[in-house]
């Protein structure tokens, strides 16, 4: 087989991490989604992590030695080691998100690539009323926060560069009211409110997402998205959905990604990616 037959074998796997790699907030994969991912790299498939988390909470999963990452929901990718794109938030939208969200009395935590910075308000709001039945970010948030993992007070934040700002409100109307002000330059992802009334978000440029940064390492490869799979489970991942070829939502993921998607497989615990991938014979 030449090199374009090979590129063309070639499949592109990207998966979203917590409440579809892992457990929300957790930094182990089950040994079953392990074994499918060394199984599909050993067949020549490339297998990246596709992530709303920052680069310093996904750090941890790098000992799996993927091959490439799309991190803080596409603003931030790497393919082999090498920066393909790294696009912060400029100050001054920064700094206009975080006057309105004082003024709206919204809670946030802002990303850099070093880490999240937080108070006390958002910390205290998660730990009060993020239950089992919230959505996988949502988990995700409570178990670093219980954990003391990569969350820095508010206070520490030095000025570096902001790739996204993640927002929780007691209810969902101050979400779409800040997106409306927002307007243009801004995309502002907004969750399924949970089982108990609350709703989480995210606010990020306009000009980059999960989509943007699968197809950013297509180019990067020179293969054509038509070979890419995506494994998602919340609306953050819902760009990456929409740009894969294939995509698969997991059993426990929002039922409105598993409507648009092309098909959905049990949880991780359950095996799920596993199947999924032996299923579609990326293994």
């Amino acid at each position: 087989m030449d090199r374009k037959e090979e590129s063309m074998d070639k499949k592109l796997i990207f998966l979203d991490i917590d409440g579809t790699l892992t457990t929300p907030g957790s930094n182990v994969p089950p040994d079953s989604a392990l074994c499918a991912i060394r199984r599909a790299q050993e067949k020549g498939n490339l297998v990246f992590l596709c992530t709303g988390r920052n680069y310093a909470m996904l750090k941890p999963l790098l000992q799996y030695h993927f091959d490439g990452i799309v991190g803080s929901s596409g603003s931030y990718v790497e393919c082999g080691g090498q920066v393909v794109c790294d696009k912060p938030m400029t100050k001054a939208q920064k700094d206009k998100v975080l006057a309105l969200l004082e003024e709206q009395h919204i809670f946030y935590t802002i990303e850099s690539k070093q880490g999240s910075y937080t108070d006390e308000r958002f910390k205290e709001f998660l730990r009060r009323n993020a239950g089992e039945d919230s959505n996988s970010e949502m988990l995700r948030w409570r178990e670093q926060i219980e954990k003391s993992l990569n969350i820095l007070p508010i206070e520490a934040y030095q000025g570096e560069p902001i790739y996204k700002i993640v927002i929780v409100s007691q209810k969902r109307e101050p979400l779409e009211a800040l997106e409306e002000r927002l307007g243009a330059g801004y995309h502002v992802c907004i969750q399924d409110t949970d089982a108990y009334g609350f709703t989480n978000g995210e606010v990020m440029r306009s000009d980059f997402d999960k989509g943007t940064g699968i197809l950013s390492i297509c180019e990067y490869l020179g293969i054509p998205v038509e070979q890419t799979v995506a494994f998602g489970d919340s609306m953050n991942d819902l760009e990456m959905m929409e740009t894969a070829a294939l995509s698969i939502c997991m059993g426990n993921g929002s039922e409105r990604l598993k409507e648009m998607a092309d098909d959905v497989c049990g949880t991780v615990e359950e095996g799920g990616l596993q199947a999924a991938f032996e299923k579609y014979d990326l293994l």
